[in-house]
């Protein structure tokens, strides 16, 4: 029984970390709501070989044809979908359509690897409030997917060709997932870095051992790589007074915010603001920036904070926009997946 409690605490991690539909809002890919303690447990994540018996001969059943239980949130009902159907749904729904064969295939391994990760998770523990399910297409909760109504009424006359470059990356990759130590992996990604990718350990606060920063320097060729909003000062004011309300802000406007310190990869990792500490996925968060990779200027001359971000997510894992890049380069997709996830290794599952 502590042993599967353990568990179910270290699962809890896939219940809040969902990479959510990232072709529709890039920046809430997966991991991106997560919080520091389900990280924490995600990266203490072990399954053993007792709890791995337990379940092999219900997992068993379903190897013939790789079967899952998906909760359709909006109907209450469980629908139960080959792993490639709900692969080349969720790929359609997380990946644009237009990247390269290599980028969708990384794709596909990487939307496996959750599924798998969470329907082992659901034989060990089972979630109540999945009625029976693996998973749910509840994308603020779990991996985006698109039954093939949801993709036909999204890509419309395009659906036919797309769906066909999606199967393919599907097909391509059939049976292929992620591991690290034996077991499937966070197969955390966002739409594109910094320039350089982010650890766990400096958003999440716990480190995880194939989460580690690497090079995506193609990222700033990205249409959404730098973005700047602007604020006025009674607007600024007011979103830190309502998310800080112990903060002082009787100091000039321009010593509102000090950036006390960022990672190499240009994450804020120590900030001030109005003398109440706190990281830059506070600040982030507060003013629904892209990125915690930012900077804060304040013009005196018009009364108005510019807030100038880098990439669009947490960073962390695979960047998508890099992945396309690497394909369009000549990698194939292991060699992308190999690139993000540092030290995980490509198997059959």
């Amino acid at each position: 029984m502590k042993e599967l409690l353990k568990i179910t605490g270290i699962f809890a991690l896939l219940l809040a970390v969902i990479p959510a539909l990232s072709f529709f809002v890039p920046q809430r890919t997966f991991a991106e709501d997560i919080s520091a303690e389900t990280v924490q447990a995600e990266a203490a994540a072990e399954f053993s070989e007792t709890e791995r018996a337990e379940t092999s001969a219900e997992i068993a059943e379903n190897e013939e044809n790789d079967t899952l239980k998906v909760l359709d949130f909006t109907s209450g009902q469980v629908l139960e979908l080959s792993m490639r159907d709900y692969v080349i749904g969720a790929v359609l729904a997380e990946m644009p359509a237009t990247y390269c064969e290599e980028a969708l295939k990384a794709q596909a391994v990487a939307a496996r690897t959750y599924a798998i990760r969470q329907r082992e998770k659901q034989r060990l523990a089972p979630d109540p409030e999945l009625m029976g399910a693996d998973i749910s297409n509840d994308s603020r909760k779990f991996q985006a997917y698109f039954t093939p109504e949801q993709a036909k009424d999204f890509y419309g006359s395009g659906y036919e060709a797309y769906y066909k470059k999606a199967a393919g990356a599907v097909d391509g990759t059939d049976g292929l997932a992620l591991f690290y130590e034996g077991e499937p992996i966070v197969a955390a990604f966002h739409s594109n870095s910094g320039g350089m990718t982010e650890s766990a350990e400096v958003i999440w606060g716990s480190p995880v051992d194939y989460l580690v920063p690497v090079e995506s320097p193609e990222d700033k060729n990205s249409p959404t790589y730098l973005e700047e909003e602007v604020f006025t000062e009674k607007e600024f004011r007011k979103k830190l007074e309502k998310a800080l309300p112990d903060a002082d802000f009787s100091d000039p406007a321009g010593e509102w915010i000090e950036i006390k310190e960022t990672s190499s990869s240009g994450t804020v990792t120590e900030m001030l603001a109005g003398g109440e500490k706190l990281s830059g996925t506070d600040f982030r968060s507060i003013f629904s920036l892209r990125s915690a990779n930012f900077t804060v200027v304040y013009n005196a001359d018009e009364e108005n904070f510019y807030i100038t971000t880098k990439g669009y997510g947490h960073g962390v894992g695979l960047s998508q926009y890099g992945a396309n890049a690497m394909g369009e380069n000549g990698s194939d997709f292991r060699e992308i997946l190999l690139h993000y996830y540092t030290g995980a290794e490509i198997k059959e599952y």
